[in-house]
């Protein structure tokens, strides 16, 4: 893998603003001639002057045509670029910060509208579906690209070009990409893998006291088998001097908050086969759900087992939750998006430069759909999960400067700085960004810096890895699982019959959108994963 570093992170002076021309008007834009640049290649860049929240990290803008120098080049005043994305602050601060910097640099104006999760779907493609140009510019989930593809504007090859866009890892620019055109914007490269706490774990008094109890060796754990027995043992137990009790693990549980995507990074090495091809949530041929198949019920059974690991209330926490419970010190291990690990590495957390990453936990059996037996092997499988994307709609009339916009808001110097503010969840997507260095500038310890670049990057190298189901309809689909999964937690169901229940309810929305509709789609997942 191309392995390049950020350059130039220095103490000097901060952005040049300009008063923002605050005009109107949906026509198409005027090709209006470049105007005098507002910067010098590779001038000092920082977000310090738009208020105290935003750190004093200082970078260099990388010359190119997403540069801040060569996008306030662009004249585009009187023109009205419309956005839609999600609540602040993450992935929304964002959008309306790089706004902001985009109307004081091209003279346009720009209208950011927030919106919450639960809304952004229909709010996005309700206008896409009716053919009006409600907004230019999307941001958005990139497993909604099954229902958005038909109405995006595929990325000019100008901006396919660029050197920031050649730097997209080639899982993203998967992801990006739909039918054999990128059609999403990259802005954004989530994963979900282990974080733990090295002060507990490494520490040898502990590491005694496990042994004696266990017969076994504390390490940072390799299967979900010893991740259950590491957060049970210390579970109720005190480990930061503070006289608070501490707890193993904290998970994504809440059923409307991203349940279904912990319970694929458990299910993964059960259920995906390194040599069984053809689809992880569907058979592609039949499209018979495999959601029920014995891998994804010993998940789920794993999943109710770890409930007596998990803090007061674990059993309904959200992602922010498991944010604050992992990177305020409260839980010893997580597992899901970046999120945890930036808060826990921030400059006033109490247990900076006390955690490592890792992959997810793997297992020492896999489930053979083929021959229907567990192979005893082990298996790990990397788990890249949805992640913020953005994309053009086919029908804005004005695509040159919404892609400009998305050309300045994905530049080197952006999202150097957007990567180290945890809330904007911006996450490493390039290969640039998989260099220690960076990281150890920002505060990281070496060996701190290492495990998370090692870890993101070695997922890009598995020929075994799980993406999210992306076909038209995937809300209806991961809202059953998510329901199924609530369903175990709570006791109200057994593992095989609540996801037995979720394969019908899947059946009924395939056969709703169409079966061979949602085939279609399906395979560009199954490419994917099978890396064909």
């Amino acid at each position: 893998m191309r392995n390049s570093s950020y350059k130039g992170v220095v103490a000097a002076a901060a952005v040049v603003a300009l008063t923002a021309t605050a005009c109107t008007g949906q026509n198409p834009v005027e090709n209006k001639p470049d105007k005098p640049g507002l910067f010098k290649p590779g001038s000092q860049i920082s977000y310090s002057k738009y208020g105290p929240d935003y750190p004093a990290t200082k970078v260099k803008d990388v010359p190119g045509p997403c540069s801040y120098e060569s996008i306030s080049r662009k004249d585009y005043s009187g023109q009205t670029l419309k956005i839609i994305s999600h609540a602040v602050p993450v992935i929304g601060e964002p959008t309306k910060l790089h706004a902001r910097q985009f109307e004081e640099i091209t003279g346009a104006k720009v209208q950011v509208i927030n919106v919450p999760f639960g809304e952004l779907h229909q709010k996005i493609l309700t206008p896409l579906q009716a053919g009006q140009s409600a907004y230019d510019v999307m941001f958005y989930p990139s497993l909604w690209v099954g229902d958005m593809a038909p109405h995006l504007a595929p990325v000019p090859k100008k901006y396919l070009d660029t050197p920031a866009m050649k730097d997209v890892t080639k899982a993203y620019m998967d992801v990006a990409t739909w039918d054999g055109k990128v059609v999403q914007y990259p802005v954004d490269g989530d994963r979900h893998y282990l974080k733990v706490r090295t002060d507990v774990l490494e520490d040898p008094k502990r590491q005694s006291a496990y042994k004696a109890a266990t017969g076994k060796e504390l390490r940072t754990p390799r299967t979900w088998a010893e991740y259950q027995e590491v957060a049970a043992f210390f579970s109720g137990k005190e480990v930061d001097d503070d006289e608070k009790p501490n707890f193993g693990s904290a998970e994504v549980t809440k059923r409307d908050d991203l349940t279904f995507s912990a319970f694929i990074s458990r299910a993964a090495p059960y259920a995906k086969h390194p040599d069984v091809k053809g689809g992880l949530f569907f058979d592609v041929e039949t499209m018979k759900p495999l959601i029920n198949t014995p891998g994804f019920v010993r998940a789920l059974e794993d999943m109710v087992k770890a409930k007596s690991t998990w803090a007061p209330g674990g059993a309904n926490f959200g992602l922010g939750d498991e944010i604050f419970s992992f990177g305020g010190g409260q839980s010893l291990m997580s597992y899901s998006w970046d999120d945890a690990f930036i808060q826990a590495q921030s400059p006033d957390s109490r247990i900076r430069n006390k955690v490592l990453a890792a992959p997810l936990p793997g297992s020492d059996e896999v489930y053979n759909r083929t021959t229907k037996a567990w192979d005893k092997k082990p298996n790990q499988v990397p788990y890249f999960t949805w992640g913020w994307t953005s994309a053009v709609a086919k029908a804005a009339p004005n695509q040159d400067m919404a892609f400009d916009y998305l050309c300045f808001f994905s530049n080197e110097a952006n999202t150097a700085l957007d990567l180290t503010i945890g809330r904007f969840g911006v996450n490493p997507y390039r290969n640039a960004h998989f260099d220690a260095a960076f990281w150890e500038k920002q505060g990281w310890d070496k060996d701190v810096a290492e495990s998370y670049v090692r870890t993101l990057s070695g997922m890009e190298k598995s020929p075994n890895r799980v993406f999210d189901l992306r076909v038209p309809g995937v809300n209806g689909y991961m809202s059953a699982l998510a329901n199924g999964v609530a369903a175990a937690l709570a006791d109200e169901k057994a593992p095989q019959r609540a996801l037995d229940d979720v394969a019908r309810e899947w059946n009924k929305i395939t056969e709703q959108i169409g079966k061979d509709k949602v085939r279609s789609a399906y395979r560009n997942v199954v490419a994917l994963e099978d890396n064909s």
